[in-house]
Formats: structure tokens, C-alpha cells, sequence
């Protein structure tokens, strides 16, 4: 490379930057350097300039004793900061490379360096093309212009803060079926927990997020299933299903009832305490969250014997360290108690067709599973209970047992959250039993209806007013294709509790995938009677059907479940009626039972 004399500050060397002629040190050093004659560099590593460069003046030699010394200078400053060759990165190695020879600068008089005419640059290239320690990569060596930010006894330069983040967390693929038989593939991160992945999906297909969504592991195969605790990691679980196992998104209002109402989830017959309690309900979920203490569920179950097909009817504890079962009777000695299963690596499951499948004695079967077993059935802990309830309490106390506090924490962080936000989102409306009422606008000032045969008064008049409302629409030329007695037959198809033509196995068992709680239901047509339909609902963890009937008046039909005493004009009136009013039924209706294509 050349550079020449234009009148100005002296230009930038063959892989240098501007700053090292400028910066006051090297200034020093060069002009405490007398001009040399190209003989006197010569030497080991520095040969002799070629012929053609002897005829110049004496000017044109003092720039090239500059460059050279130049070059010394910076070796003896990267030596005395301990300083090595450079790395691909920049910086210097701790030490100096080995066989790398250093030159000293000579000491001189101080003495003014005359600016000259160009000269090649020689001095440095060569020295690393002769000795290969000092070949860092394939790219021109550049001096370190910080050479003290890399000394011993000084702090790196890039601190981790200062890094530039890492590589993104890894993501996976994970398909999700809805109980419509839809899927979809979405693209997750591997921390991505179950209660995550549902509100993703609540978002995307456009669902009401009132934390009652569940994720399910579901294993077609074994015939088990199971709600995803909401800390537990999707792609965790997936690692351990096999090819046929799937999950879905589907609605499970019981996900936490045992937290609200837990005198329905744990009969006084089946929990004891190894040490003084009251055994009070309001102490009882303390007990269970609590590490120190030791409740027991007892009773007996059906269990099936592993590797065979026969059950046996057996006395079972379950305490914090597994579950026993009692050789002798209903002995607790430990002399008598034999461990089933351990729940530290094991997952609780339902059977969903346990006589079917492995000829269990009853219908409210569950499963204890290991985590390690995938397609093997011979290693799994079944075991059936006399009713539901007993069910119910076996499976919560389960949950409980394994994950104590966690599950709390999953209960609470919705609330937390809707009271972060309350102050920055409008009041929703609530779903109460206490604040669901019947009202009267019909004045200047809306009043409670405190009176049920009011209410219901109330309602019929709103239903024929609406039918007015629809007929002079009709009549005044609405784009409505349908004449209103047509309307009110069908316009509870467009409704989410409403489901159709299934039979009554299948609506008993939508139910209990959704949740054995109290005022749970779902509309769907009649079997028996075609022009009929059935209300199916669930109270005190038993689900029963009422019929809705139609029924003329005037020449007008009206539905009505209690043989005509209360008549609405279709069948969202009756719904919304009985979300406030408890009528003939067992309990309001709460919650309905819903499926969402994805």
C-alpha cells in the first residue's frame, strides 16, 4: 500500500486506523527516533529494502525508519501489557506466542521526523509470513488500539449483561384436537405450559376466557385420559405419549370446584387424620396443602391385579407416600399394608370405557399411570369406586397429595390477574347466584323483582312482546325468510348450549368430560318425541333429564318444563329464565356445556 505527502496529517498505515498517528504516545515514540538507513533495520525478520529504493534522498529514508520503528514501538506495548498475537475475535491472549520474537525500540535523541515520499510498507506483513506463530487468520493483522482493557489486572471488556441475548428457546410443533373431531398444529416454545397453550387457543379461536379451559392428555389406546395441571409443560408431557395419544381442548368447569365447595368432593366417612384434628371442612383443604400433616382417604375399591383380569375388592388408604392396600380386612397395621402405587412419578387418570375395555366391575374407574409406561397395560394401577362421588374424592385427593400448593397457586393467579386488571378493563358481568335477578324496566327506574311469580309474569310479557315485536317486522316487510312460529323453532340452533340430535349416553357423557358441578347443562332434541326437547343437568354430581314440551295457546306455541305452568316462546327465554330462577329444577343453570371447532 502507498501513501504520499499531501499537506496534510499523515494518512492511515497498511491495516491501521487514523488514531494510532494521532494518539500522543505514539507521537512520542516517534519522535524520540532518529532516521536509520535501511541497512541498520535490516536483521532477522526485517531483510533489506530492494535496490531500487537506494537512489532515493536521505528524506525519503527517515519514513521508512519511522514505519519500522513504528512497528517495534507496538511490539514492546503489547509485550509489556502481556499481551500476545491476536485472536479471530480482536483481542490479545494472555501470553505472548510462542518463539515470537519482539524488538526493542532503540533508544535515540529526540529529534524531528521529516515528512518524505511514499516507501512500501514491509516491515510487519513480513514478519508474519515468516514466522507462523504470528499468523492469526486470513485477514491483515490489525494492531489492538485498547491494548490496557485486555491487561491481567482490568475487568473484561463485554460483561454478560452486555452480551447479545442467546439463541431463542427452542420450539415444537404440537397438534390439538377440540371435541368436534377439528384440529390445529401450533408452533410453541418448549416452557410453554398447559394453561398457556389454552389461552393461546382461547385467543385464536375467538372463545370467552373465563379459566375454565383444561388441555387433555388423551390415550385412545389404554382408554385413559386426563386433565393437564395447568403448570405442567406441554412438550414435558408429550415426551411421554406414544404415537396414538393425542390432546384436546375441551371445557372442565371441575378443574377447581374442590377448592369452592369441598364438603361435595370429600365425604366425612372417607378422610381421617393420623394426628388430632377437628376433621372440620374448613380446615380441610389446610390439612391437604399443608406438608407437615397426614390425611388419609380410605375405603374400599375394586383393584385389578397386575397382568390379569381379575379384581379384587380390597381395603385402600392413601397417605402422602402412595397408596396401600390392607392384606387383612380393613387392618391399617403396617404389618398389613402393601404399597400399590407411588404418586412421584406416576399420573392419575380416568377410564373413559372401563367395562369394555378391561371388565371393570363398575363405571368409575381410574388409573394410576407411570410415567414411563407408554403402550404397556400390564403396568397399569387399575382400580374402580361404587359411585361417582367416591370417585371424585379418590382422584382430588390425588392431586392434592402430589402437587399441594401448586395447584393452589393455579387457582389463585386467575384471580390475581382479573384484580390487576379490574381497573383498567369494564366491569363483567357476573354469574352469581347472587346477582343474577329478575328486573323491571317497564317504569322510568329499573326495580328487582323479588316475587317468583312476578318474575315469571314478567317473562311471559317480555316473550309476547318480542313475538309482537317480530310479527309487525314480519308484516312491515323484514328481510326475515321465516314466519315467527318458524323463528321460535329454530332459533335455538344458533346457541352454544344447544346440541342437537345426540342420544342420551352421549349427552350424559359431555357432561361429565366438562365437569361434575352444579348447574352444568345442555340443551338437545328429544329421541322419544320429535317435536320435544331435553334439558340435561347436572346437581350434586348426578345428572338428570328434564323433557320440554311445546304446548298452543290462541293458536300460538309456546315450550314449557313444568306441563304448562310457566310457557315461553322459545327456547332462549326459557334458558335465561331459569339462569335466574330456580323454578321446578334442582338448581339454576350455571354453566353450559360447549364445544369449539379449532
Amino acid at each position: 500500500m502507498w501513501f504520499e505527502d499531501c499537506g496534510k496529517e499523515p494518512m492511515a498505515l497498511a491495516g491501521g486506523p487514523d488514531s494510532f498517528l494521532h494518539h500522543p504516545y505514539y507521537k512520542d515514540k516517534v519522535e524520540q527516533t532518529p532516521p536509520q538507513r535501511p541497512g541498520e533495520l535490516a536483521g532477522p525478520g526485517f531483510p533489506a529494502p530492494p535496490d531500487r529504493l537506494a537512489g532515493h534522498q536521505e528524506d525519503d529514508l527517515d519514513l521508512e525508519a519511522l514505519v519500522n520503528d513504528m512497528d517495534a514501538s507496538l511490539e514492546s506495548l503489547c509485550v509489556a501489557s502481556e499481551t500476545a498475537p491476536l485472536l479471530h475475535n480482536g483481542q490479545h491472549s494472555r501470553g505472548p506466542a510462542p518463539g515470537a520474537r519482539v524488538l526493542q525500540p532503540q533508544a535515540a535523541p529526540r529529534q524531528r521526523v521529516q515528512r518524505s515520499q511514499p516507501v512500501r510498507i514491509l516491515a510487519v506483513r513480513r514478519l508474519q509470513e515468516e514466522d507462523p506463530h504470528l499468523r492469526t487468520s486470513s485477514l491483515p493483522a490489525i494492531p489492538n488500539p485498547f491494548p490496557e482493557l485486555c491487561g491481567p489486572g482490568s475487568p473484561p471488556a463485554l460483561t454478560p449483561s452486555s452480551l447479545p441475548p442467546g439463541p431463542a428457546a427452542a420450539k415444537q410443533d404440537v397438534k390439538v384436537f377440540s371435541e368436534d373431531g377439528t384440529s390445529k398444529v401450533v408452533e410453541i416454545l418448549a416452557d410453554m405450559t398447559a394453561r398457556d397453550l389454552c389461552q393461546l387457543l382461547v385467543y385464536r379461536s375467538h372463545c370467552v376466557d373465563d379459566n375454565s379451559w383444561a388441555l387433555v392428555e388423551h390415550h385412545p389406546h389404554l382408554g385413559l385420559e386426563r386433565c393437564l395441571e395447568d403448570h405442567e409443560l406441554v412438550v414435558q408431557v408429550e415426551s411421554t405419549m406414544a404415537s396414538e395419544s393425542k390432546f384436546l381442548f375441551r371445557k372442565n368447569y371441575a378443574k377447581y370446584e374442590f377448592f369452592k365447595n369441598p364438603m361435595n368432593f370429600f365425604p366425612e366417612q372417607m378422610v381421617t387424620w393420623c394426628q388430632q384434628s377437628n376433621g372440620s371442612h374448613t380446615q380441610l383443604l389446610q390439612n391437604f396443602l399443608n406438608s407437615s400433616s397426614c390425611p388419609e382417604i380410605q375405603g374400599f375399591l375394586h383393584v385389578k391385579e397386575l397382568g390379569r383380569k381379575s379384581w379384587k375388592k380390597l381395603y385402600v388408604c392413601l397417605r402422602r407416600s402412595g397408596l396401600y392396600c390392607s392384606t387383612k380386612g380393613a387392618s391399617k397395621e403396617p404389618r398389613h399394608l402393601q404399597l400399590l402405587a407411588d404418586l412421584e412419578d406416576s399420573s392419575i387418570f380416568s377410564l373413559i370405557a372401563g367395562r369394555k375395555q378391561y371388565s371393570a366391575p363398575t363405571d368409575y374407574g381410574f388409573c394410576i399411570k407411570p410415567n414411563r409406561v407408554r403402550n404397556e397395560a400390564k403396568e397399569l394401577r387399575l382400580l374402580c369406586a361404587e359411585d361417582e362421588q367416591s370417585r371424585t374424592c379418590w382422584v382430588t385427593a390425588c392431586r392434592l397429595l402430589k402437587y399441594g400448593m401448586l395447584l393452589y397457586q393455579n387457582y389463585r393467579i386467575p384471580q390475581q390477574r382479573k384484580a390487576m386488571l379490574s381497573s383498567f378493563s369494564t366491569p363483567v358481568r357476573s354469574v352469581s347466584e347472587n346477582s343474577l335477578v329478575a328486573m323491571d324496566f317497564s317504569g322510568q327506574t329499573g326495580r328487582v323483582i323479588e316475587n317468583p311469580a312476578e318474575a315469571q309474569s314478567a317473562a311471559l310479557e317480555e316473550g309476547h312482546a318480542w313475538r309482537k315485536r317480530s310479527t309487525r317486522m314480519n308484516i312491515l316487510g323484514s328481510q326475515s325468510p321465516l314466519h315467527p312460529s318458524a323463528l321460535s323453532t329454530v332459533i335455538h340452533r344458533t346457541q352454544h348450549w344447544f346440541h342437537g340430535r345426540i342420544s342420551r349416553e352421549e349427552s350424559h357423557r359431555i357432561i361429565k368430560q366438562q365437569g361434575l358441578v352444579d348447574g352444568l347443562f345442555l340443551l338437545r332434541d328429544s329421541q322419544s318425541n320429535p317435536k320435544a326437547f331435553v334439558l340435561t343437568l347436572c346437581h350434586h354430581q348426578k345428572i338428570k333429564n328434564f323433557q320440554i314440551l311445546p304446548c298452543e295457546d290462541d293458536g300460538q306455541t309456546f315450550f314449557s318444563l313444568d306441563d304448562g305452568n310457566t310457557k315461553f316462546s322459545d327456547l332462549i327465554q326459557l334458558v335465561d329464565f331459569y339462569q335466574l330462577n330456580k323454578g321446578v329444577l334442582p338448581c339454576r343453570l350455571k354453566h353450559h356445556c360447549i364445544r369449539v371447532a379449532l
